[in-house]
Order: C-alpha cells, then structure tokens, then sequence
C-alpha cells in the first residue's frame, strides 16, 4: 500500500458527471435537443436555441433536472404550469420536459455508451489504495445506472444521488445538502474531505458546507467561472489532484517552519499580484501574552499600524475573547471582530453576525460557569473569564502543584454535557458549544460574505494559539504561527513574537506601496 499523499485527506467527495464520467456531453446534448425542439414550436417571435456554453453552464449544469427546466424557463420569461409527477414526456409542463430531456439522455446513452475519464479511474484506484473514502454525488436520478454502464459503482463507498434527493427531500445545489449528507455516511468532517466539482451550483454547495478544499475541474476552459463561484484550487485533469494535495499544508513543528520576515520574497511571490487580506488572533499576537487578560492593550503606534493597514487592506481580528471585550480592547471601527472563535461576528457597513445554533446553548454555559466557578474557587490564582459563547478558565497564575487538580474539576463539570466540549490553549481551559463551528469557518464565512475571491486575494492568518489551528487548517493562503504552542501547527511560516508580527505588517505594506514615478 503507498503512503498517502496528504494524511489530513480521509474522505473525497465527486461529482459524477464532467468529473468522473463524460455524460456530461451526453446530458447537454439531451438538453439541447430538448429545449430547441420546444422552443421552435413556440407561437410569436421566434426564441434562440439553447447556447451550450453559455445557457447550459449558466442555468442547467449541476442542478436537478426540474430545476434546471425552471431556470432556462425563467432565463427567457417564460412560464409552464409545474405539471403532476404522473406528466408523461409529450407534457406541456416542468415534469413533461424534465421526462422529455430524459428520454433523450437514456437514448443517447444507450446509443453511445458513456465514456470514463481516464485521470479520473487513475486516482480513483491511487486513492482506493491509500484507504481514502470515497463518495459520488450527482442529482441524477440514473447516477446508478450510468455508473453500473462505465463499471464504476464499486468504486463508491457512498453514493448520494437524484433518487437519494426525492427520498429524503434533499434540497440541490446550491443547497450543500447533498454533500453534507455524502459526508455523514462517510463518517468524517469538513477539514479532512475534499471535494471535486465541475459544476458552479457544485462549487458554491460545497463552499456553503464550509468543507476546508473545493477543487474545481475546468476541462473545458471555465478557469476563472470556477474560481469565481469560491474553488480553491482548478484543475484541468484530477491526476492534478495529487500534486495540489502534496503542496497543501501539512502539520509540522514549528521550528522546522521557515522564519516569515526570512521569507517575505517567497511569500511576496505566492501572493502572484493579489491583494492581501489580514486576519490576526489577539492575545498572543497581536499583543504579548499576559498574567492579567485585561491588561493585554495595544499600544498606540501599533494601533496606528492597524488602522493604516485597514485603509488599504480588508483587516479582521478572529479571537476567543468576547466581540465586546475584543472591540473595546481594539477601538477602530474600521476593522472587522469576531469574537468567541467566530460565533459573533461585527464589523464595518452593517456586517453582523451570531451564529444562530450557539445561542440555544446560552443558558446550559450559564449553568456551567456557575459550577465551574464553585468547583475551583479553593484554587488561589485561577481565574473563570465568561464570553458570550466560551468559559476560560485561567490558570497561569496557579500554582504548578495546584494545576492537575484545576484541570480534574473542570472536567468533572464537563462529565455528561455533550453539548459542550473542552478546549486547550496556552494556560488555559476552555468550555465551548460542542458545534462544528470555529475560527476557520468564521474565516471562510468573512471570505465569502464579503466577495474576497481567492483568485484576486490572499487570505494571510497570523495566529499563536491551538484554538488558531482551526483558522490555519482550513486556510487557503498564507499561515503564520507565532511562538510555538507546544504542538505541530499547519502554518507555513514562524515569526518569534509580537514585535515580529509589526514588522512583517511593516514590510508588507511597504510590498504593497506604489513606487516613486
């Protein structure tokens, strides 16, 4: 068995057609010769055919059949009555020409048969062998049938399909419904599964399920569509796959990381002409680390520095803190806060943000912190710091002999509360919504909300703590760890301290000024 290729991919999910399968032509064609067969019978001013390139990308690709129906219909104003599902294929309604295009594709198919990308049925077998799992996905209700035909249903551990859809009345793309569903068969996460689509309505599903790579296959020319719609990454073939699974950042120790203020000519080249976006953790970061967490303030001049960077740049600051104490502690309003590891979000023109499920957990945290503060009050120098959405329980003034025993009595509050869950940082415990929702969602959530394109901007996180390996695993950019928190990291770069972290900003913006006509 070969060495896997990325140990942080367990699980891909793929489109099957375009992706694994040509039927994609043969599901075009169908609906071409289905729509200008209709459309020429139309009365009145005579409509143009369906453009492949433009009106089948657009409206149809990716999306259930009577979706797609809908779509091209509305593209050109105009209406049919949805119809009965028992609507034959002669039906002058939505049914009638979704059963109408399938006819077409089942003649086809029968006809021509379906083709198989050969790339595809390479690392389909490379991935078998490293135990990755895979799933397909389509919103064809004959996905079986066509994989049964190219001999490729054994390939699948899980397939989610059109019946799968009608079964459990899952809504298609762009709803991420789909894949989520592929995933929780699977049994694994967002951060460990990679999806590969072809399809816009894919990209953007898949984006919305905040699964941490999207890639995107352009085999015919749609690059910069794809990238648009949120991919990751775009390639032509999937033995491209590998290479980009090769390069993605893998956890390593943060004294084997290259020094960032060594590397800013490499860094400056990754970048390739995109326009920086900054995220930055507080504490730590920021600024330096202290006994006291209300004595941890910006100096001015660095304040100043963070102002001047968000007159050019898109500045946000993702910490554990609470969003008000995080703002007061801050005081610009021209940068963007999210606060208790991104479950609050604010920031300039009207952008706010609570991430609805943890609000239902509120009062269970409020019960938690009084039992917590009971438990330990005995123990001199810890301190319960309560957050919107988070308890931290300090412990960097507790006495060494005393911090096994903090740590035991927090963990005995936890016992049976499995909406919760515990985590670790520097001196520190903390009590958060057991919710599959963290610093790197809320990253990718302000990339999204905000329009940032990965192909115009490079996100950039700067972090010091376990809590940013969240930001930094689901980060498509350039991951700086500063210090070390004791354990491997997915950063790509170190710098030792916070006056480090200055002069970087320092030198980036100076990368970034015009030069002198």
């Amino acid at each position: 068995m070969s060495e896997k290729s990325n140990p942080t991919i367990l699980a891909i999910i793929l489109d099957m057609d375009g992706v694994i399968t040509d039927s994609a032509r043969l599901h075009a064609r169908a609906w071409k010769q289905m729509f200008d067969a209709f459309l020429e019978k139309l009365p009145g001013e005579q409509q143009p055919p369906l453009d492949l390139p433009l009106d089948y990308k657009r409206y149809i690709d990716g999306i259930s059949r009577l979706d797609g129906v809908r779509a091209f219909l509305q593209s050109r104003n105009l209406h049919l009555p949805e119809g009965d599902p028992d609507d034959g294929p002669e039906a002058e309604s939505i049914v009638g020409l979704g059963k109408r295009k399938n006819a077409f594709f089942l003649e086809l198919m029968e006809k021509e048969g379906v083709d198989v990308f050969p790339d595809t049925l390479e690392m389909l077998k490379k991935w078998k062998e490293e135990g990755i799992k895979l799933a397909v996905i389509s919103a064809s209700r004959n996905c079986r049938k066509i994989l049964e035909s190219a001999g490729l249903l054994h390939w699948f551990d899980v397939r989610v399909d059109g019946e799968t859809a009608r079964r459990e009345q899952l809504p298609g793309k762009p709803a991420p419904d789909v894949f989520l569903r592929a995933m929780q068969e699977l049994k694994a996460s967002p951060e460990h599964t990679l999806v590969v689509e072809d399809a816009i309505a894919g990209i953007r599903a898949a984006k919305r399920g905040h699964f941490t790579r999207v890639i995107g296959v352009a085999r015919n020319g749609e690059t910069e569509e794809l990238l648009d719609a949120g991919a990751d990454q775009v390639v032509k073939q999937l033995t491209e796959i590998d290479t980009y699974m090769k390069t993605t950042s893998r956890a390593q120790l943060p004294d084997s990381l290259p020094h960032a203020l060594e590397s800013m000519q490499q860094i400056f080249s990754e970048m390739n002409g995109k326009k920086p976006v900054l995220f930055f953790d507080y504490d730590g970061t920021l600024t330096p680390i202290v006994d006291d967490p209300d004595a941890a303030v910006l100096t001015d001049g660095n304040k100043k520095v963070l102002a001047d960077l968000a007159e050019e740049f898109t500045v946000a600051i993702i910490s554990g803190r609470g969003l008000s104490d995080l703002r007061s502690k801050v005081g610009l309003d021209q940068l963007i806060y999210a606060g208790s590891h991104g479950f609050e979000i604010s920031g300039p023109d009207g952008l706010e943000m609570q991430y609805e499920p943890g609000q239902e957990i509120l009062p269970l945290l409020d019960q938690v912190e009084k039992a917590v503060k009971k438990r330990i009050q005995s123990i001199e120098g810890c301190e319960v710091e309560r957050k919107k959405y988070a308890i931290a329980v300090h412990y960097r003034k507790v006495e060494k002999s005393r911090v096994k025993e903090l740590k035991q009595a927090v963990a005995e509050v936890m016992e049976g509360k499995e909406q919760l869950k515990l985590g670790k940082g520097k001196k520190i415990r903390e009590i958060k919504p057991n919710l599959d929702w963290h610093k790197g969602h809320a990253l990718n959530w302000l990339l999204d909300k905000l329009d940032l394109a990965r192909k115009r901007h490079q996100p950039i996180f700067i972090g010091d703590d376990i809590t940013d390996e969240d930001a930094l695993r689901f980060l498509q950019g350039t991951g700086i760890l500063v210090g070390t928190h004791g354990e491997e990291t997915h950063a790509n770069y170190r710098l030792n301290d916070t006056e480090e972290v200055y002069e970087f900003l320092a030198q980036l913006r100076r990368w970034q000024e015009p030069a002198p006509k």
